[in-house]
């Protein structure tokens, strides 16, 4: 799938959180609670784009190096960095045992990456160095506003559904249905299409870091260590669940994403996110054209 393809996925799906963001208000009727909610909702959601990486550098206790304390580190993320045209962003480890690795920030300018003491004790530079191309492209590709927009939307969806009882009425042209609906189906619904968002940020993230790094199969390597590790090596006790589509891979991987429980998951399944690497390192090798 073409990067133009996946990010017109990602509107395509936000563009449905808002049309049923709009539905919820029209079934429920009342105007008042669905501007409190709008307004508590795009508040939060700017409270979290502002402040998300001071959040996440906190919850993951991870802690800025400096150059001469990583020195491999910092020359990884600076080659990339420089290769995608973007500033060397600020560079962290966390204390968690569990490996993995996230990016956040506002935009370039404002950008963290952060790896875990545990991916740095599995991994080899050329996996590593995949992981940190896959981070990087998060920041390039604003994936921290996308998911920003997405999550304000379905807070303010959840906000409007929780307050449907108060705020709507027959009066209004509420349907105590309607209203019973939104406030049990609503958020599910944007909870599902959240997710949606998250899982093609991480495979467009996929992409752009195998190009970004030209070594796919060092990233879907690092994939196959990091989903078993996952597995094996409990999180910290201060990670939210609400952080998990931050990371390269969902640190709270307790179940398999199959059937109905794969539509919550913040992260597409690790084999298939292997199989479209392995498919761009062939295109890589001349296998076939880019973009078929």
């Amino acid at each position: 799938m073409t990067p133009g393809i996946n990010r017109a996925k990602t509107w395509i799906l936000i563009a449905g959180l808002m049309g049923l963001f709009l539905l919820i208000g029209g079934a429920i009727g009342g105007q008042q609670g669905m501007m409190i909610a709008l307004v508590l909702g795009l508040g939060f959601n700017f409270a979290m784009y502002w402040f998300s990486g001071d959040i996440a550098v906190k919850t993951t206790r991870s802690r800025p190096v400096t150059e001469q304390q990583a020195p491999e580190l910092f020359r990884i993320v600076r080659e990339l960095a420089g290769a995608q045209g973007m500033p060397m962003p600020q560079i962290y480890v966390s204390d968690m045992l569990q490996p993995n690795a996230f990016a956040t920030g506002r935009n370039p300018a404002n950008a963290k990456v952060a790896v875990t003491k545990g991916i740095l004790q599995i991994l080899d530079e050329r996996e590593l160095r995949g992981v940190l191309a896959h981070e990087l492209s998060h920041v390039a590709n604003h994936d921290i506003l996308i998911s920003s927009i997405a999550a304000g939307i379905g807070m303010a969806i959840s906000f409007i559904a929780q307050f449907a009882l108060f705020f709507g009425n027959d009066e209004e042209g509420g349907s105590p249905i309607a209203m019973l609906l939104a406030w049990l189906v609503a958020p599910i619904a944007a909870a599902v299409i959240q997710m949606a968002v998250s899982r093609s940020r991480e495979y467009q993230a996929d992409e752009s870091g195998a190009f970004l790094s030209r070594d796919p199969e060092a990233l879907a390597s690092a994939l196959r260590k990091l989903e078993m590790a996952s597995r094996q090596v409990p999180p910290p006790s201060t990670l939210a669940p609400a952080e998990a589509h931050l990371f390269i891979v969902n640190p709270l991987a307790g179940l398999r994403s199959r059937g109905v429980s794969g539509m919550f998951s913040t992260h597409p399944p690790t084999e298939e996110r292997i199989a479209r690497l392995e498919a761009i390192s062939l295109r890589l090798r001349g296998g076939s054209p880019i973009g078929s």
